[in-house]
């Protein structure tokens, strides 16, 4: 597999906080990369680096061939990488389909699109995840999950080649954990994404990556198939648990 996304050396600090210590991997085209580590490991951080939220202190972030290390946000959205929030962030006085029609034309570079071809892209979208009926609610009107709903038709709307997902399952009751693990199964083929997962539900994880990478204090602790870096004795010590039963 070819590499969608270079990470070499990166590194962020909060005042005197190294938050991603020297970082380096790899995600590979067409892949589901899961992340994990315990809180305060710096997960959502590098997440906040490669989307263009946060800039890096030093390191290089190369994607699809081209250095975007010192690129803003909605350049990268429209190179093709969207992203979810652990917390989500709607536009409260928009409509649901008025927030996915704002990221059709965010990650789009068409200048002449017209209103009318933005809102059919956007219906689309809230048709894939059901939200539909609830086109015409203001999304401060929506509940927990139609918000998790929504944030992930935002994100498709951008057409992107890379999703990083920050805990879409946080919050959810089993029956929406299980929708949303399908949800994404199914954009992922539909769409031909590459994904790169951060979740603490490991049996999620376990069944959904290709691949996992295991961070501790912003370093890389370790990396390899879900069943080795679960029964790795480093991973079940800093973040599994001792009462961790190894996977087989």
């Amino acid at each position: 597999m070819s590499e969608i996304m270079i990470v070499k050396n990166l590194t962020k600090r909060f005042g005197g906080l190294v938050a991603v210590d020297n970082l380096s991997f790899s995600i590979y085209k067409g892949e589901t990369l899961g992340f994990i580590g315990p809180n305060g490991a710096g997960k959502s951080t590098v997440v906040n680096l490669l989307s263009g939220y946060l800039m890096p202190d030093s390191g290089q972030i190369i994607f699809d061939g081209v250095d975007i290390t010192k690129k803003k946000a909605h350049e990268r959205a429209r190179m093709g990488i969207a992203r979810t929030y652990q917390i989500p962030r709607p536009f409260p006085e928009l409509s649901a389909l008025n927030s996915v029609m704002a990221a059709v034309v965010a990650g789009k570079d068409r200048k002449n699109q017209s209103f009318e071809d933005a809102g059919g892209e956007a219906t689309h979208y809230l048709e894939f995840v059901g939200l539909f009926g609830k086109r015409n609610i203001l999304a401060k009107d929506l509940t927990f999950y139609e918000l998790r709903m929504l944030e992930m038709a935002r994100a498709l709307a951008t057409t992107p080649k890379l999703l990083f997902l920050d805990e879409v399952m946080a919050g959810l009751n089993p029956g929406e954990a299980t929708r949303a693990v399908d949800l994404v199964v199914r954009a992922k083929e539909q769409f031909n994404l590459t994904v790169f997962w951060i979740e603490h539900v490991m049996a999620v994880l376990i069944e959904a990556a290709d691949r996992i990478i295991a961070i501790h204090y912003g370093q890389k602790l370790a990396e390899g198939t879900p069943e080795e870096v679960v029964n790795n004795d480093a991973v079940i010590e800093a973040y599994l648990g001792k009462g961790w039963k190894k996977y087989a």
